[in-house]
């Protein structure tokens, strides 16, 4: 327990300052050039935004369009939401001639906005076209007059029901449907078609063919970017998904103000259920290995087999299992013998944070802050991702409404043209229209969407990790400054958080994006790493695989260190005032110094935050899962209709896991900071009058120090000048 007093391989110990009274005031701004380069970098982020919302159409993604491109659900048609498909036999390449020259559009067939899908089966009776003089309203009952095209009055106009079925102005006929995203969709049993058929086909081939233009449009939904799709269901959950973030905050909060009174309770209870549950696995491999010897079931006996569920009816196995539980449980009890009163400091510090928080309550609602902060960068990035994914104008072509008719060989499908200026006249004697086609991907943004959702993603990364970055220093600034208070509550500054984060912002966000800009490019090769994964999934070179795993791991783990290592050059940096890398190195020797507290500590704080996250994730990812997915009994509401239901579950897990470890950093932080300055506190001082310990009396008394008075002093001095005296008198 004792202090190197001599310089070594990590460093000179830290020395005596009597000046020292905690977080230096006086200090300058640090790491300036990367501070410039993280402004620039976020005037850019800040262009690539008004750019994406200039030129994008986020409503695309949300919204169906009719055939003339006008958005179904908003604006005039507000009331009318859902889109209606005249004929879907039209759908169907060998049905409809020119489905399969017109690439991109989902069907020949008009479609228009209405409000609600038929439910009915109805066909234009065959007087339509053997009474040549059949007026519209005698076809067309009032419930069907809602499907034709809009600004048709069948009253007043002067076309006749067969004029308007050949122009293809109202639907010759009307299936049970319902709407499937946003659109309807024939929705029957094979047994309510009866007689109905439609052009000349028997019931069966009726129902074939509407349900092959079904599939022709649902292949052209789906032939869209996957990442339209991931929007359409953020656009549809986006509600749900910020109640679960809600219960995450509510859930991460209580267990904070649970450490606050029973942290010492808590880790003695998880290390008591540790050694239960392997206590308790060590009876049950001893059971079941008993019952198999005594009924003779061997290895031998079953031999090999892919089925692995066989072994566990094998006494071998649970014996094997006994053995590790045996001699895990025995290295855990000697680890709890040997570690003791490193434990009891670990659990001493968790007390200490547990006052520091109490007196400083403000701490607990910092990650607010920082969840605020997360919230507005990650909305940023999905917002400027989805404008950036719909940016482009929308492209229309001339379309014959009947492409098998008489003299609409000359319509190819490749004539561009306006919907607002369109005449139809000049390609008669063949009925067109102007339907909407895609939107137009080669502008000079379009061709960079990739580069530019690259910088998006790079954005993301880099400001939320200097958003992480930035509590880090803040809380470290403001619980070293109540570790150095001589007494305990009196010398503590006044707002401590308020304080550190000016002198934060003020001086240190050149270090802090450093720190930030380093842990982003390792995040970003891990994520290229992935990607190459899931391109080589096929490979069959088990070299290459081997390679990417090693190369995964390898980064996986340097992710990790590099968070620690930031960790604790934010909290030098708060302290000293010091860049970057001077900190880090700093508090890397002083870590290094004093390695087996550091990886006691460590595992016992990780131990109760992983509990505590436990809890959050865990509980919220089981009820985003039954809500999402439908089995939640006695929901009030039902879930959206999503393409990817487990895409809000991940969501929700993901952002309840940034939440908690936002909430649990707060105390995460402040024993890491008591820690550092416990360890130079020891370094320091000597518990001299002249050197007096700063640490609490619990942690002197676990080290078995304590600190002298002056009365104590002069005392001893007193009795040290008797001893010589005496030693005199003998002399």
């Amino acid at each position: 327990m004792g202090r190197r007093q001599e310089g070594g391989q990590h460093g000179q110990p830290c020395q005596h300052d009597p000046s020292f009274r905690g977080p230096i005031q006086k200090r300058s701004c640090t790491d300036i050039i990367c501070c410039v380069l993280f402004l620039v970098f976020i005037a850019g982020y800040m262009v690539v935004g008004i750019l994406a919302w200039l030129y994008g159409d986020p409503r695309q993604v949300v919204y169906p369009r009719n055939s003339t491109g006008a958005y179904c659900g908003i604006g005039g048609n507000r009331d009318k939401p859902f889109v209606l498909y005249f004929d879907l036999l039209q759908c169907v390449p060998s049905i409809g001639a020119l489905a399969a020259a017109l690439d991109g559009l989902q069907c020949l067939t008009p479609q228009v906005c209405v409000s609600s899908c038929p439910e009915t089966f109805w066909t234009v009776p065959v007087t339509a076209f053997t009474s040549p003089g059949q007026r519209p309203d005698q076809v067309w009952t009032a419930e069907l007059k809602r499907l034709c095209q809009p600004g048709l009055n069948l009253t007043d106009t002067h076309l006749t029901a067969a004029e308007i079925i050949r122009r293809d102005l109202c639907p010759r006929y009307t299936i049970p449907s319902k709407p499937i995203l946003n659109r309807c969709f024939p929705w029957f049993n094979s047994s309510d078609l009866g007689s109905f058929s439609l052009d000349g086909l028997s019931p069966n081939g009726t129902q074939e063919a509407l349900a092959a233009g079904v599939r022709q449009i649902m292949t052209s939904l789906d032939a869209r970017d996957i990442s339209v799709k991931i929007f359409e269901d953020f656009a549809q959950s986006w509600y749900w998904i910020l109640i679960g973030l809600v219960i995450a905050m509510a859930l991460s909060l209580l267990f904070l103000l649970l450490l606050r009174f029973v942290a010492g309770i808590l880790v003695w209870l998880l290390i008591i259920g540790v050694l239960g549950l392997g206590a308790y696995g060590i009876y049950h491999c001893w059971r079941e290995y008993s019952t198999l010897r005594a009924a003779g079931a061997s290895i031998t006996s079953v031999g090999f087999s892919t089925d692995l569920s066989v072994y566990g009816s094998v006494k071998e196995t649970w014996l094997a299992a006994l053995i590790l539980l045996g001699v895990v449980e025995g290295i855990l009890l000697l680890l709890l013998i040997f570690l003791r009163t490193r434990i009891r400091i670990a659990i001493a510090l968790l007390q200490e944070a547990s006052r520091a928080i109490g007196y400083m309550m403000l701490s607990i609602l910092y990650p607010l802050v920082t969840f605020v902060l997360l919230i507005i960068c990650v909305a940023y990035w999905g917002m400027t991702a989805l404008y950036l994914a719909t940016s482009g104008t929308p492209l229309y072509r001339v379309t014959p409404n009947n492409a098998s008719a008489p003299g609409c060989s000359a319509v190819s499908g490749n004539q561009s043209c306006d919907p607002l200026t369109f005449n139809a006249s000049q390609w008669l004697p063949c009925v067109t229209g102007c339907t909407f086609l895609a939107y137009d991907t080669k502008g000079l943004l379009q061709r960079n969407l990739f580069n530019l959702q690259i910088y998006n993603v790079l954005g993301l990364l880099w400001v939320a990790n200097f958003a992480l970055a930035l509590g880090q220093c803040v809380l470290a600034g403001a619980f070293a400054s109540y570790y150095w208070a001589r007494d305990k509550p009196r010398d503590i500054p006044p707002c401590a958080i308020t304080a550190a984060f000016l002198r934060t912002l003020r001086y240190h966000v050149g270090s802090l994006a450093f720190g930030a800009l380093i842990l982003t490019i390792v995040q970003l090769i891990r994520i290229f790493l992935e990607y190459l994964d899931h391109k080589l999934k096929g490979a069959e070179n088990p070299l290459t695989r081997c390679l990417l795993c090693c190369l995964k791991c390898c980064f996986w783990c340097l992710e990790k260190f590099i968070k620690f290592l930031n960790r604790n050059a934010y909290i030098m940096i708060a302290i000293y005032g010091k860049n970057f890398c001077v900190s880090a190195k700093n508090a890397f020797s002083l870590l290094m110094r004093n390695i087996l507290r550091v990886v006691v500590l460590d595992k016992v704080t990780d131990l109760l935050l992983f509990f505590g996250k436990l809890l959050v994730v865990g509980g919220i990812g089981v009820l985003a899962f039954f809500f999402f997915s439908g089995r939640l009994p006695g929901a009030g509401s039902t879930p959206p209709a999503l393409h990817y239901y487990w895409l809000p579950i991940i969501t929700v897990v993901a952002g309840a896991y940034l939440i908690s470890h936002g909430f649990f950093s707060v105390y995460n932080m402040c024993v890491d900071t008591l820690f550092l300055c416990f360890l130079e506190d020891l370094e320091r001082n000597d518990g001299s009058v002249e050197k007096p310990y700063y640490m609490s009396k619990p942690l002197m008394k676990i080290l078995h120090k304590k600190n002298k008075t002056k009365d104590k002093a002069k005392t001893k001095d007193k009795d040290k000048e008797k001893v010589k005296a005496k030693d005199k008198a003998k002399k």
